[in-house]
């Protein structure tokens, strides 16, 4: 089969590799589309390691192709997606409430991350096939009148974004500020509305990323390159701050920003992908008396998140289709990185197809 393969920093490559053998607990999916993610950009550039050789990507959305002769519930030929997040169900973790955290072959049953395997651990999306892990915890089949193009972001984007505002714990009539606008931020605006969050105020530069955030629920949209974001917020606020800041980009500026537009004892939401250390500024922090949370999240995965999502979707109470601004094949995969990494042509997420 063919997939996008890490080869070194700065470097993916569409090559061939071997059809995966299908364990009795695991599936094989027949990619019908799939997409690249920031963090996929972070493995390019040698930013977040993985092996060599690897098959990166994390967001499938496809048809089963095979089933382990123990998977039970599923049938072949069935459309599905797969969370990035592909967490065992049995781990500690998982029955603690953290999937994400998922360490199903440490002792404790705990590994930061754990739940990433997909382009991480094991071999990614980016192919014309995937072996996805412990089907029947995350195999989550598509409604009939669904497209691949409404279901895209569930995988990653969606539930990435979503589970900022969800960790921020959003209360209805919340003031809400959200740093940076790329596909993820603006799924964390979507989700502070979803919420009942009153007052969105979505943070970017780029013109056409705060056009979307208005047309997503942003109730104000500030310009980073015309003015100071964090003067600006404190204005709309009359000197108060948010309730809640989600930091969606992984720099220091933006999380510095974040902590700074806090009203005491307000949450700051971490999405953010950190290549670096941060610092947290004593005044921005109350020296530690102001009563802030900081709360961090990798996305949720398995099928009942997956569920969810594709029901609000169907339900007609979110459209993120719009987001899917370019369409690839495969074999143009190189492309597509050079595009989505140089976010250029007004670029949000690409599709990638066989």
């Amino acid at each position: 089969m063919k997939a996008a393969i890490f080869v070194e920093p700065g470097r993916i490559v569409l090559d061939d590799k071997p059809i995966p053998d299908v364990g009795p607990l695991d599936a094989l999916i027949r990619i019908t589309t799939t997409t690249i993610c920031g963090t996929d950009v972070h493995i390019l550039k040698g930013e977040y390691p993985v092996a060599k050789g690897l098959t990166v990507g994390h967001e499938p959305v496809g048809v089963i192709e095979k089933l382990g002769s123990a998977v039970v519930g599923f049938r072949e030929g069935q459309r599905v997606i797969a969370g990035a997040i592909t967490p065992s169900g049995h781990s500690n973790a998982c029955q603690c409430g953290r999937p994400s955290q998922d360490g199903a072959g440490s002792r404790h049953g705990w590994k930061a991350m754990g739940g990433w395997k997909f382009g991480n651990t094991i071999d990614g999306c980016q192919a014309e096939f995937v072996l996805v892990p412990d089907a029947m915890a995350n195999l989550a089949e598509i409604p009939d009148g669904l497209s691949d193009k409404q279901v895209l972001m569930c995988p990653d984007i969606m539930s990435t974004g979503f589970s900022g505002a969800e960790q921020g714990d959003i209360k209805i009539g919340d003031a809400v500020a959200i740093f940076a606008q790329g596909p993820i931020g603006l799924c964390a605006t979507v989700g502070a509305k979803l919420l009942g969050a009153s007052t969105i105020i979505a943070v970017d530069r780029l013109p056409e990323r705060l056009e979307m955030a208005r047309r997503l629920g942003a109730d104000h949209v500030v310009d980073f390159s015309r003015m100071n974001p964090v003067e600006e917020i404190m204005r709309i606020t009359q000197g108060r701050g948010v309730d809640v800041a989600i930091e969606a980009l992984g720099t220091q500026a933006t999380f510095e920003a974040c902590l700074r537009v806090l009203r005491p004892g307000g949450t700051l939401s971490s999405l953010g992908v950190y290549s670096s250390d941060l610092t947290i500024p004593l005044d921005a922090f109350a020296a530690g008396l102001g009563d802030h949370r900081i709360v961090t999240s990798l996305c949720p995965g398995g099928k009942e998140r997956m569920r969810r999502l594709m029901a609000i979707i169907e339900s007609g109470r979110v459209d993120l289709a719009a987001m899917v601004t370019h369409r690839f094949k495969l074999d143009d995969i190189e492309d597509a990185y050079e595009l989505f990494a140089n976010q250029r042509d007004g670029v949000f997420k690409v599709a990638i197809t066989p």
